[in-house]
This record gives structure tokens, C-alpha cells and sequence, in this order.
């Protein structure tokens, strides 16, 4: 794969003795480094400026969060010199998009994985007024009324529609997707009673499970989550084998050298594992986790396997 050239070549251009050099021969860095995220409030700005400040200081250099809507944050980097000093923090439509139409980017072959950021859960809610209070119940009563119940949804491959699409493909039934500009509206009217349940993220649903607005049934990780401690997950609640986890992680531009990539790891790794950084996320809804670039390789390979089948085997098309 294209992440990490052989130690061999590093040596032969005397990278390691140089730490991270850039290919000029000036330590890196020498210069600002631009951050690139989602617009002010998403979920890759909140995690952009919780790195920024944490690898700035170590790095001797300013870190500098920049936020563009859309793909635009993904075109400017794929597109940056390769030299450290453009990265780009990215969520799970960085690499569903290009699964869904075409894209100016490829997010594998423009692109060098640093580490994770997190991998966050959604939360399976329900209106009180349905009458279940576990996957299994929800399975059984999915079924004996097809298509009855219904689930709100963000734009199409958002983090709030593939999970339940993934949800009746192994469950085997058939519940009717309520589209939303964004899950936000979904969120509201799964409040108001409008629909019957939601594959929320954590963010949006946990205070409202807590003040018993919502109903949680079960947690789309492979284990259960801190951020609803208690909650069983969906597999261990009557769908074995179901997992549906969103990957943040942070990328460099293709080409960027090892000694880069290895140190924006090391610095970056370092600042998420502050207890005070591990408290804020907490907070906002995310879990930390983190990697080194070959996981990350792993983990987006994994990834894109396992929403390409869905996605072909739901025949789901863009807006």
C-alpha cells in the first residue's frame, strides 16, 4: 500500500539523522502549519482545535485551524505540496463520498494516513411511545409489522443513514427511511413523535437519553462505549455481529516523507493522550482513539471495504 516507504530509502537520504527534515534540508517545521477541518462547530473542527494546541508548542511552530464547507478542506490538501505543512483532520465522508459520485479526490491515492483521531458510535434511540426496550424486541416487532416503522435520517451516507441501512440488512427487515437535510431535523422530529427511531451520534442523543426524552437501546460499537455507560451494544442485544463505528483521523497529502508522517504522529498521539484533551471529547460526545499510520491504513481499507458492499447491496445513490 502507499503508506510507509522502507526504512532502507529513508536512510539512504538521511531522514532518520534529521528527524523529520524537509527535502530543502531545514528542520521540520520552519513554518505554520495549516489545519484543515470542517466548517466552525463540526465535529473535525472541535477535534482540529484540540490537537492544534497540543502539537503547536512541541513542534515549535503555529498550528493553524482552517475550516472550508463541503469537500473543499479535502481538494486543498490532496492537492498541497507534500512537505508537512498542509493536514487535513477528516470525518467518514471524507472516504463515503467517493463511494456515492465522483470526486476530485481519491481519498487512498492523494493521501497518507497519520493516526486515528476516534472512532465514534451512534446510539440506537426510539420514541418512548414505541413499545420495545431492546434490539431484539425491535427486530421482532420490525418484522411483524414490514414496513410500519419508520427512521429519520441526514443527507444520504451520512453517519445517521448507513448504520440503520446496515441494521435491516442483517436484521432481514424492512423499516422505512424519513430523509433529512441533516440529522438535526431528524433529531427534533424523532422528538416530537414524528418518527419512530434513530441511529443517532452520541452528541445529539445523550442528553436527551439522560432526561428520558429518548429511549437508548443499544450502542453500534463492538464493545459497549463510555459515553453511555451501561448501554448494551447492538450485537450482544439481539444482532450478532453488527458493528457501525465513524472514523476521525488525520491525513497529510501523498508523497509526504516518513520522517513527517512519523512525527506528526509522535506529536500528535501525545497530545490526545492528555487526560484533560481525553475529558473534552468525552464531552462532546466522542471516544479517543488512536493509532499509528499503518492501523489508520488498516482501519480506512477495512472501512471503505465495508460501506462500498453496503452501499452496492442497499442500492443506495446519491441525492
Amino acid at each position: 500500500m502507499l503508506i510507509m516507504r522502507s526504512v532502507v530509502g529513508m536512510l539512504s537520504v538521511g531522514l532518520i539523522g534529521l528527524g523529520a527534515g524537509a527535502v530543502s534540508g531545514q528542520a521540520y517545521p520552519s513554518k505554520p502549519i495549516r489545519l484543515f477541518a470542517s466548517t466552525v462547530g463540526g465535529g473535525t473542527d472541535l477535534e482540529a482545535r484540540l490537537i492544534a494546541p497540543g502539537i503547536s508548542g512541541p513542534l515549535g511552530q503555529p498550528v493553524v485551524v482552517e475550516n472550508r464547507a463541503g469537500i473543499v478542506p479535502f481538494e486543498i490538501v490532496a492537492k498541497a505540496p507534500p512537505d508537512g505543512y498542509a493536514l487535513l483532520v477528516a470525518s467518514a465522508p471524507f472516504f463515503v463520498g467517493p463511494l456515492l459520485r465522483k470526486a476530485p479526490y481519491d481519498p487512498v491515492s492523494d493521501f497518507l494516513p497519520i493516526t486515528m483521531v476516534s472512532r465514534e458510535p451512534n446510539i440506537l434511540v426510539v420514541h418512548p411511545s414505541l413499545p420495545v426496550k431492546s434490539v431484539k424486541e425491535l427486530i421482532a416487532l420490525a418484522k411483524a409489522r414490514p414496513g410500519a416503522l419508520n427512521y429519520g435520517s441526514g443527507s444520504t451516507g451520512s453517519s445517521t443513514h448507513l448504520p440503520p441501512e446496515l441494521f435491516k440488512a442483517m436484521a432481514g427487515v424492512n423499516i422505512v427511511r424519513i430523509p433529512y437535510k441533516g440529522g438535526g431535523q431528524a433529531m427534533i422530529d424523532l422528538l416530537g413523535g414524528q418518527v419512530h427511531l434513530m441511529f443517532a451520534t452520541a452528541a445529539s442523543s445523550t442528553s436527551h437519553v439522560k432526561s428520558g426524552k429518548l429511549r437508548a437501546l443499544a450502542v453500534t460499537s463492538a464493545r459497549p462505549s463510555a459515553l453511555l455507560p451501561g448501554l448494551p451494544t447492538v450485537a450482544a442485544s439481539g444482532l450478532p455481529g453488527y458493528e457501525f463505528v465513524g472514523l476521525d483521523a488525520v491525513f497529510a497529502p501523498a508523497k509526504t516523507s516518513d520522517a513527517i508522517i512519523n512525527r506528526l504522529n509522535q506529536e500528535i498521539l501525545r497530545a490526545l493522550n492528555q487526560a484533560d484533551v481525553k475529558e473534552k471529547f468525552l464531552a462532546a460526545g466522542t471516544e479517543i482513539v488512536v493509532s499509528s499510520p499503518a492501523e489508520l491504513a488498516a482501519a480506512l481499507k477495512s472501512d471503505i471495504t465495508k460501506m462500498e458492499k453496503l452501499i452496492r447491496d442497499a442500492g443506495i445513490k446519491a441525492d
